[in-house]
């Protein structure tokens, strides 16, 4: 065998092994994973929204109040952290949102959900000890949606966009749990 082709060899197989190992002590790539990453999207002529998220499973489990605690911030979702862009300016509530991204984290009660949009950009949802990144210094907007019960069960977590009756909405669903933020889209893009 010519030396060229063994170098080949030993360095596909430590690339390999590489790969082994990584799978096997961090995160299994081959496998599909337990809250899987989604990307919703609404477009209208030119306004494009699109929120990227991971939807965990309520697996028999009690959801809110337990799995997700009352009256602490929430990830919204799974693994990192959930966040929404958008290329037009919007109203949310009468608090004017610039067109850009953002990080999107909630506070879950019993009655209403408090929704944050935040401007920082997070690499993951929670730290070491579990306890969301989230920086209350970079808050754009904190507003409170009253909850839907639902007759049916959400398995996995749902974020979706609601233009059913011409209002714009964001909505998210688990549980027999839903909220809807409205969504005003300013007109003028001076």
């Amino acid at each position: 065998m010519n030396t060229s082709f063994k170098r080949l060899l030993i360095v596909l197989s430590l690339i390999a092994l590489g790969l082994f190992l990584y799978s096997h002590f961090v995160e299994n790539i081959f496998s599909p994973r337990l809250s899987p990453k989604d990307t919703v999207e609404f477009k209208l002529n030119d306004l494009k929204l699109e929120v990227f998220y991971n939807r965990p499973s309520k697996k028999g489990r009690e959801i809110f109040g337990a799995l997700v605690p009352y009256n602490k911030v929430w990830r919204t979702g799974a693994n990192e952290a959930t966040t929404f862009e958008t290329n037009y300016n919007l109203m949310v509530r009468g608090i004017f949102v610039p067109k850009g991204k953002y990080t999107l984290w909630t506070v879950p009660n019993d009655s209403s959900w408090k929704v944050i949009f935040n401007t920082k950009q997070y690499s993951w949802g929670v730290d070491e000890e579990m306890q969301p990144m989230w920086d209350p210094n970079y808050d754009l907007l904190e507003i409170e949606v009253p909850i839907e019960q639902l007759d049916t069960t959400v398995e996995q977590f749902t974020i979706a966009f609601d233009n059913s009756t011409d209002r714009l909405k964001l909505t998210m669903a688990w549980d027999n749990i839903k909220i809807a933020v409205p969504l005003d889209v300013v007109k003028d893009q001076n």
